[in-house]
Protein backbone atom coordinates (compact mmCIF):
# COMPACT_ATOMS: atom_id res chain seq x y z
CA UNK A 1 0.00 0.00 0.00
CA UNK A 2 1.32 3.17 -1.16
CA UNK A 3 0.60 6.31 1.40
CA UNK A 4 1.44 9.81 0.73
CA UNK A 5 2.25 12.00 3.58
CA UNK A 6 0.67 14.85 1.77
CA UNK A 7 -2.02 13.74 0.69
CA UNK A 8 -2.63 12.28 4.30
CA UNK A 9 -2.51 15.83 5.81
CA UNK A 10 -4.57 17.50 2.72
CA UNK A 11 -7.35 15.03 4.07
CA UNK A 12 -5.96 15.69 7.80
CA UNK A 13 -7.19 19.45 6.78
CA UNK A 14 -10.35 18.67 4.88
CA UNK A 15 -11.75 16.68 7.95
CA UNK A 16 -10.68 19.39 10.37
CA UNK A 17 -12.53 21.88 8.52
CA UNK A 18 -15.58 20.13 8.17
CA UNK A 19 -15.68 19.04 11.60
CA UNK A 20 -15.10 22.92 12.44
CA UNK A 21 -17.79 24.23 10.03
CA UNK A 22 -20.09 21.75 11.75
CA UNK A 23 -19.11 22.78 15.36
CA UNK A 24 -19.62 26.20 14.05
CA UNK A 25 -22.95 26.15 12.22
CA UNK A 26 -24.86 23.59 13.88
CA UNK A 27 -23.53 24.84 17.51
CA UNK A 28 -25.29 27.69 17.57
CA UNK A 29 -28.54 25.58 16.49
CA UNK A 30 -27.80 23.18 19.58
CA UNK A 31 -27.14 26.14 21.96
CA UNK A 32 -30.71 27.60 21.25
CA UNK A 33 -31.89 24.49 22.01
CA UNK A 34 -29.80 24.16 25.25
CA UNK A 35 -30.98 27.95 26.25
CA UNK A 36 -34.50 27.51 25.13
CA UNK A 37 -36.32 26.89 28.74
CA UNK A 38 -34.91 30.22 29.67
CA UNK A 39 -37.07 31.52 27.21
CA UNK A 40 -40.86 32.35 28.02
CA UNK A 41 -43.37 30.50 26.03
CA UNK A 42 -44.93 32.08 23.47
CA UNK A 43 -43.64 34.72 21.33
CA UNK A 44 -39.79 34.52 23.18
CA UNK A 45 -39.46 30.90 22.07
CA UNK A 46 -40.66 31.53 18.42
CA UNK A 47 -38.38 33.75 17.71
CA UNK A 48 -35.71 31.89 19.18
CA UNK A 49 -36.70 29.12 16.63
CA UNK A 50 -37.47 31.13 13.63
CA UNK A 51 -33.74 32.42 14.11
CA UNK A 52 -32.71 29.27 13.23
CA UNK A 53 -35.58 27.18 11.08
CA UNK A 54 -34.06 28.24 7.66
CA UNK A 55 -30.68 27.08 7.89
CA UNK A 56 -30.60 24.27 10.86
CA UNK A 57 -31.15 20.97 8.98
CA UNK A 58 -28.44 21.86 6.60
CA UNK A 59 -25.54 21.80 9.18
CA UNK A 60 -25.45 18.07 9.28
CA UNK A 61 -23.89 18.20 5.55
CA UNK A 62 -20.54 19.01 7.68
CA UNK A 63 -21.07 16.23 10.06
CA UNK A 64 -21.63 13.50 7.51
CA UNK A 65 -18.41 15.07 5.71
CA UNK A 66 -16.23 14.77 8.22
CA UNK A 67 -17.28 11.58 9.41
CA UNK A 68 -17.42 9.81 5.99
CA UNK A 69 -13.93 11.22 5.24
CA UNK A 70 -12.57 9.93 8.09
CA UNK A 71 -13.96 6.50 7.48
CA UNK A 72 -12.57 6.71 3.85
CA UNK A 73 -9.25 8.51 4.25
CA UNK A 74 -8.41 7.39 7.79
CA UNK A 75 -9.94 3.92 8.00
CA UNK A 76 -7.39 2.45 10.65
CA UNK A 77 -8.47 5.02 12.72
CA UNK A 78 -12.27 5.00 12.17
CA UNK A 79 -11.84 1.03 13.15
CA UNK A 80 -10.24 2.39 16.10
CA UNK A 81 -11.93 5.46 17.35
CA UNK A 82 -15.64 4.13 16.61
CA UNK A 83 -15.93 1.02 19.18
CA UNK A 84 -14.16 3.30 21.48
CA UNK A 85 -17.09 6.08 21.69
CA UNK A 86 -20.19 3.81 20.64
CA UNK A 87 -22.12 5.25 23.75
CA UNK A 88 -21.66 8.74 23.03
CA UNK A 89 -21.59 9.10 19.31
CA UNK A 90 -24.66 6.78 19.54
CA UNK A 91 -26.12 8.90 21.79
CA UNK A 92 -25.18 11.79 20.13
CA UNK A 93 -27.14 10.82 16.92
CA UNK A 94 -30.01 10.08 18.74
CA UNK A 95 -30.17 13.32 20.14
CA UNK A 96 -29.84 14.90 16.76
CA UNK A 97 -32.72 12.93 15.36
CA UNK A 98 -34.70 14.11 18.55
CA UNK A 99 -34.09 17.36 17.90
CA UNK A 100 -34.88 17.31 14.91
CA UNK A 101 -38.34 15.57 14.64
CA UNK A 102 -39.33 17.89 17.88
CA UNK A 103 -38.31 21.12 15.92
CA UNK A 104 -40.84 20.17 13.44
CA UNK A 105 -43.57 18.79 15.11
CA UNK A 106 -44.14 21.27 17.73
CA UNK A 107 -45.22 23.79 14.66
CA UNK A 108 -47.44 21.01 13.40
CA UNK A 109 -48.39 19.82 16.69
CA UNK A 110 -49.50 23.04 18.88
CA UNK A 111 -51.84 20.99 21.42
CA UNK A 112 -48.40 18.82 22.64
CA UNK A 113 -46.30 21.85 21.95
CA UNK A 114 -44.97 21.47 25.91
CA UNK A 115 -43.67 18.27 25.26
CA UNK A 116 -42.11 18.89 21.77
CA UNK A 117 -40.25 22.03 23.38
CA UNK A 118 -39.09 19.24 26.05
CA UNK A 119 -37.30 17.40 23.35
CA UNK A 120 -35.97 19.82 21.65
CA UNK A 121 -34.03 20.86 24.51
CA UNK A 122 -33.08 17.60 25.65
CA UNK A 123 -31.56 16.78 22.30
CA UNK A 124 -29.87 19.19 22.10
CA UNK A 125 -28.36 19.09 25.84
CA UNK A 126 -27.60 15.14 24.96
CA UNK A 127 -25.71 15.96 21.26
CA UNK A 128 -23.55 18.98 22.68
CA UNK A 129 -22.84 17.06 26.04
CA UNK A 130 -21.90 13.86 23.79
CA UNK A 131 -19.73 15.30 21.48
CA UNK A 132 -17.61 17.52 24.30
CA UNK A 133 -17.15 13.35 25.85
CA UNK A 134 -16.53 12.31 22.45
CA UNK A 135 -13.80 15.53 22.58
CA UNK A 136 -12.48 14.38 26.16
CA UNK A 137 -12.66 11.00 25.16
CA UNK A 138 -9.85 11.51 22.59
CA UNK A 139 -7.70 13.24 24.35
CA UNK A 140 -7.65 11.69 27.60
CA UNK A 141 -6.22 8.67 25.20
CA UNK A 142 -7.65 5.28 23.73
CA UNK A 143 -6.50 2.04 24.07
CA UNK A 144 -4.72 0.61 21.06
CA UNK A 145 -3.90 -3.07 20.43
CA UNK A 146 -2.44 -3.92 17.45
CA UNK A 147 -4.50 -2.39 14.93
CA UNK A 148 -7.60 -2.11 17.14
CA UNK A 149 -9.34 -0.69 19.89
CA UNK A 150 -7.67 -2.54 22.92
CA UNK A 151 -10.07 -1.08 25.69
CA UNK A 152 -13.07 -1.85 27.56
CA UNK A 153 -16.93 -0.10 26.45
CA UNK A 154 -17.21 3.19 29.07
CA UNK A 155 -13.30 3.95 29.19
CA UNK A 156 -14.83 6.88 27.26
CA UNK A 157 -16.01 8.00 30.74
CA UNK A 158 -14.13 9.81 32.60
CA UNK A 159 -13.78 13.09 34.82
CA UNK A 160 -11.88 14.73 32.32
CA UNK A 161 -14.82 13.58 29.34
CA UNK A 162 -17.10 14.86 31.37
CA UNK A 163 -15.24 18.17 32.02
CA UNK A 164 -15.40 18.45 27.86
CA UNK A 165 -18.69 17.55 27.57
CA UNK A 166 -20.02 20.16 30.15
CA UNK A 167 -17.49 22.81 28.45
CA UNK A 168 -19.52 21.76 25.20
CA UNK A 169 -22.68 22.68 26.22
CA UNK A 170 -21.88 26.18 27.71
CA UNK A 171 -19.82 26.81 24.75
CA UNK A 172 -22.85 26.12 22.47
CA UNK A 173 -24.99 28.13 24.52
CA UNK A 174 -22.83 30.78 24.58
CA UNK A 175 -22.85 30.66 20.54
CA UNK A 176 -26.43 30.36 20.70
CA UNK A 177 -27.09 33.89 22.73
CA UNK A 178 -24.94 35.61 20.42
CA UNK A 179 -26.54 34.24 17.73
CA UNK A 180 -29.81 35.29 19.07
CA UNK A 181 -28.64 39.00 19.82
CA UNK A 182 -27.77 39.10 16.42
CA UNK A 183 -30.63 37.78 14.95
CA UNK A 184 -33.73 39.12 16.87
CA UNK A 185 -35.51 42.24 18.42
CA UNK A 186 -36.88 43.44 21.61
CA UNK A 187 -37.43 41.35 24.28
CA UNK A 188 -35.74 38.56 22.72
CA UNK A 189 -32.42 39.92 21.94
CA UNK A 190 -31.73 42.03 25.97
CA UNK A 191 -33.09 37.96 27.43
CA UNK A 192 -30.39 36.88 24.84
CA UNK A 193 -28.09 39.60 25.81
CA UNK A 194 -27.98 37.92 29.66
CA UNK A 195 -27.76 34.85 28.63
CA UNK A 196 -24.88 35.29 26.70
CA UNK A 197 -23.07 36.60 29.96
CA UNK A 198 -23.99 33.96 31.84
CA UNK A 199 -23.04 31.41 29.20
CA UNK A 200 -19.55 33.36 28.66
CA UNK A 201 -18.85 32.92 31.97
CA UNK A 202 -19.30 29.16 32.24
CA UNK A 203 -17.59 28.73 28.79
CA UNK A 204 -14.76 30.68 30.14
CA UNK A 205 -14.12 28.66 33.23
CA UNK A 206 -14.67 25.20 31.31
CA UNK A 207 -11.74 26.25 28.66
CA UNK A 208 -9.38 27.43 31.00
CA UNK A 209 -10.32 24.18 33.69
CA UNK A 210 -10.35 21.98 30.02
CA UNK A 211 -6.59 24.09 28.96
CA UNK A 212 -5.09 23.45 32.43
CA UNK A 213 -5.92 19.63 32.34
CA UNK A 214 -5.13 19.07 28.68
CA UNK A 215 -0.95 19.37 29.10
CA UNK A 216 -0.98 16.84 32.09
CA UNK A 217 -3.10 14.29 30.34
CA UNK A 218 0.07 13.17 28.44
CA UNK A 219 3.78 14.43 28.40
CA UNK A 220 3.69 14.76 24.54
CA UNK A 221 0.76 17.70 25.17
CA UNK A 222 3.40 18.97 27.48
CA UNK A 223 6.08 18.87 25.53
CA UNK A 224 4.26 20.10 22.44
CA UNK A 225 2.76 23.20 24.46
CA UNK A 226 5.85 23.84 26.65
CA UNK A 227 9.11 22.69 24.99
CA UNK A 228 11.17 25.06 22.84
CA UNK A 229 10.80 26.27 20.59
CA UNK A 230 6.96 25.18 20.69
CA UNK A 231 6.19 27.49 23.00
CA UNK A 232 7.17 30.80 21.03
CA UNK A 233 4.24 29.98 18.96
CA UNK A 234 1.89 27.66 21.43
CA UNK A 235 1.70 31.18 23.39
CA UNK A 236 0.49 32.93 20.84
CA UNK A 237 -2.84 30.84 21.62
CA UNK A 238 -3.93 31.54 25.17
CA UNK A 239 -2.73 34.94 24.67
CA UNK A 240 -5.37 35.60 21.37
CA UNK A 241 -7.50 34.22 23.74
CA UNK A 242 -6.83 36.27 26.65
CA UNK A 243 -7.14 39.99 24.25
CA UNK A 244 -10.45 38.53 22.25
CA UNK A 245 -12.52 37.85 25.42
CA UNK A 246 -11.44 41.12 26.71
CA UNK A 247 -13.15 42.39 23.32
CA UNK A 248 -16.22 39.95 23.97
CA UNK A 249 -16.88 41.24 26.85
CA UNK A 250 -16.38 44.90 25.37
CA UNK A 251 -19.14 44.74 23.11
CA UNK A 252 -21.51 42.71 24.82
CA UNK A 253 -21.53 45.57 27.54
CA UNK A 254 -21.44 48.20 25.11
CA UNK A 255 -24.34 46.06 23.32
CA UNK A 256 -23.20 44.96 20.05
CA UNK A 257 -25.14 42.83 17.90
CA UNK A 258 -23.00 41.21 15.42
CA UNK A 259 -19.50 41.40 17.00
CA UNK A 260 -20.04 39.25 20.54
CA UNK A 261 -21.24 36.68 17.70
CA UNK A 262 -17.66 37.05 15.53
CA UNK A 263 -15.83 37.14 18.35
CA UNK A 264 -17.14 33.86 19.69
CA UNK A 265 -16.57 32.19 16.64
CA UNK A 266 -12.54 33.40 16.76
CA UNK A 267 -12.57 32.32 20.06
CA UNK A 268 -13.73 28.75 18.98
CA UNK A 269 -10.84 28.79 15.97
CA UNK A 270 -8.39 29.04 18.67
CA UNK A 271 -9.76 26.69 20.97
CA UNK A 272 -9.96 24.72 17.78
CA UNK A 273 -5.80 25.62 17.07
CA UNK A 274 -5.14 24.94 20.61
CA UNK A 275 -6.66 21.59 19.84
CA UNK A 276 -4.85 20.68 16.47
CA UNK A 277 -1.30 21.55 18.66
CA UNK A 278 -1.88 19.35 21.27
CA UNK A 279 -2.81 16.45 19.09
CA UNK A 280 -0.54 17.48 15.83
CA UNK A 281 0.39 14.87 14.16
CA UNK A 282 -1.46 11.59 15.24
CA UNK A 283 -4.82 11.30 14.59
CA UNK A 284 -4.89 8.53 17.73
CA UNK A 285 -3.50 11.00 20.08
CA UNK A 286 0.34 8.80 21.64
CA UNK A 287 -1.05 5.78 19.25
CA UNK A 288 -1.60 6.69 15.88
CA UNK A 289 0.02 9.06 13.74
CA UNK A 290 -1.60 10.68 10.30
CA UNK A 291 0.26 9.07 8.05
CA UNK A 292 0.61 5.30 9.85
CA UNK A 293 -3.79 6.05 9.39
CA UNK A 294 -4.26 6.82 5.95
CA UNK A 295 -5.59 5.16 2.86
CA UNK A 296 -3.98 4.59 -0.26
CA UNK A 297 -2.74 7.16 -2.30
CA UNK A 298 -5.06 6.23 -5.04
CA UNK A 299 -8.25 6.16 -2.60
CA UNK A 300 -7.15 9.77 -1.33
CA UNK A 301 -6.78 11.00 -4.54
CA UNK A 302 -9.82 10.24 -6.28
CA UNK A 303 -12.24 11.36 -3.06
CA UNK A 304 -10.06 14.51 -3.08
CA UNK A 305 -11.48 15.19 -7.15
CA UNK A 306 -14.83 14.73 -5.81
CA UNK A 307 -14.14 17.27 -2.20
CA UNK A 308 -12.72 19.95 -4.28
CA UNK A 309 -15.88 20.31 -6.27
CA UNK A 310 -18.63 19.32 -3.84
CA UNK A 311 -17.10 21.68 -0.95
CA UNK A 312 -17.42 24.92 -2.58
CA UNK A 313 -20.96 23.89 -4.03
CA UNK A 314 -21.46 23.04 -0.34
CA UNK A 315 -20.09 26.66 0.87
CA UNK A 316 -21.93 28.40 -2.29
CA UNK A 317 -25.74 27.48 -1.03
CA UNK A 318 -25.08 27.59 2.44
CA UNK A 319 -24.00 31.27 2.00
CA UNK A 320 -26.93 31.66 -0.24
CA UNK A 321 -29.67 30.43 2.37
CA UNK A 322 -28.17 33.04 4.78
CA UNK A 323 -27.97 35.86 2.79
CA UNK A 324 -31.96 35.26 1.46
CA UNK A 325 -32.50 35.08 5.27
CA UNK A 326 -30.57 37.35 6.11
CA UNK A 327 -32.02 40.35 9.07
CA UNK A 328 -33.90 40.28 11.81
CA UNK A 329 -36.53 37.78 12.70
CA UNK A 330 -39.12 40.23 13.88
CA UNK A 331 -41.42 39.76 17.15
CA UNK A 332 -44.83 39.09 14.63
CA UNK A 333 -42.89 37.30 11.82
CA UNK A 334 -40.92 34.29 11.01
CA UNK A 335 -39.82 31.55 8.61
CA UNK A 336 -43.01 29.23 9.92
Amino acid sequence: MTVDPTLAYIWAFVIAFAVFMYVVMDGFDLGIGILFPAFGVGEERDQAMNAIAPVWDGNETWLVLGGGGLMAAFPLAFAILMPAMYPPIIAMLLGLVFRGVAFEFRWRDPRHRAFWDIAFTAGSVTAALAQGIVLGALLQGVQVSGRAYGGGWLDWLSPFSLLTGVGTVAAYALLGSCWLIFKTEGGTQAHAYRLAKVAGLAAAVAVIAVSAATPFLDHLYYQRWFAFPNVLVAAQVPLLVAVLSLAFWWALLRKKELMPFLLTLALYLLCFIGLGISMFPDIVPGSVSIVQAASPANSQTFMLIGTVIMVPLILAYTGWSYWVFRGKVGESGGYH
